[in-house]
């Protein structure tokens, strides 16, 4: 069950970047496309949170243990990963398409969530890496290098390929971090309260600083779906948190490592992107990254 959630994490994922990368690419200001995803998404949890008792209490534990000093510091800074990761989408999903910004955001959660496993960083504690979860890696980084075959690289600048890979990085730290604070506070609600009023803040100050560069964004478009992608966040960040206690850090990111790339197909055969990969490409990468999740499940525990 949890694996299945890590795979409907990674197909909100999936069409959340693609809805802010539009908004992007509307407003001409990828981050404050980003911006506005995050307020979006802090507006529904404000609303959301007094209507259930369990993240009431949560969230009065979280606002405690902070004035006391009692939850550490770097607990709070999940959500600005987050807000890296949606203006990452913003900036590059639009030009890229979903399915070259997934595996890039693939090739850093991968490698990150070996490590922050074999360090214990994640509320499951320390995860061996085991042969089947090295496998799954290797993997999932040959689907990135299937991703960036053909045009690709003649088409679409370096520094936006290396974006999604930082991205990538940020997120399995930003599940880890979530989910170390959901445990102390004991509610993924709050964590993920806590993830967003830190994303909105710093992509405030990141969206102020791109206006006084570059001007004014171009006004706000009509289509209520654009600002959709806030609500997604939502979602797929509670899940994340609750999740990954059961996963660790890495096998979330593989599983929703497929449910990225299964949607982000989808969206990208409908719906192609400028500087996109071809569809024998998206075909294999999902092939690819559908056989680094079935090799690094834990099938052992199963039996036992």
């Amino acid at each position: 069950m949890a694996l299945g959630g890590a795979v409907a994490i990674g197909a909100m994922t999936a069409i959340q970047a693609r809805i802010n990368g539009v908004l992007g690419v509307r407003v001409d200001d990828g981050i404050v496309a980003g911006f506005l995803s995050f307020a979006v998404g802090l507006l529904v949890l404000v609303v959301v949170i007094p209507c259930i008792p369990s993240a009431r209490a949560g969230t009065a534990r979280l606002w405690s243990g902070i004035r006391r000093q009692e939850i550490p510091f770097w607990m709070l800074l999940g959500g600005a990963c987050g807000a890296l990761t949606v203006s990452t989408q913003g900036v590059t999903a639009g030009v890229l398409g979903v399915s070259l910004f997934t595996v890039g955001v693939v090739a850093g959660q991968t490698l990150h969530g070996l490590v922050l496993d074999r360090m214990g960083f994640g509320p499951a504690g320390v995860v061996a890496v085991t042969p089947g979860r090295v496998l799954g890696g290797a993997l999932a980084l040959a689907a990135v290098g299937i991703s960036l075959g053909g045009d690709v690289l003649a088409t679409a600048p370096l520094w936006m390929l290396l974006l999604p890979f930082a991205a990538g990085v940020g997120i399995a730290w930003q599940a880890a971090t979530n989910g170390r604070l959901a445990q102390r506070v004991r509610s993924p609600m709050a964590a993920t309260l806590m993830s967003f009023i830190a994303g909105t803040i710093a992509l405030a100050a990141a969206a102020s600083i791109s206006v006084a560069f570059r001007g004014l964004p171009n006004a706000l478009p009509a289509e209520p779906w654009l600002y959709l992608g806030g609500l997604l966040g939502f979602a797929y960040i509670l899940l994340g948190a609750f999740i990954v206690a059961h996963t660790g850090v890495l096998l979330m990111g593989l599983g929703s490592v497929l449910g990225q790339l299964s949607a982000s197909v989808v969206i990208d055969l409908l719906w192609p992107a400028t500087a996109g990969p071809a569809p024998w490409q998206l075909i294999a990468m999902v092939a690819v990254a559908a056989a680094s999740v079935v090799v690094a499940i834990p099938w052992w525990r199963r039996r036992r």
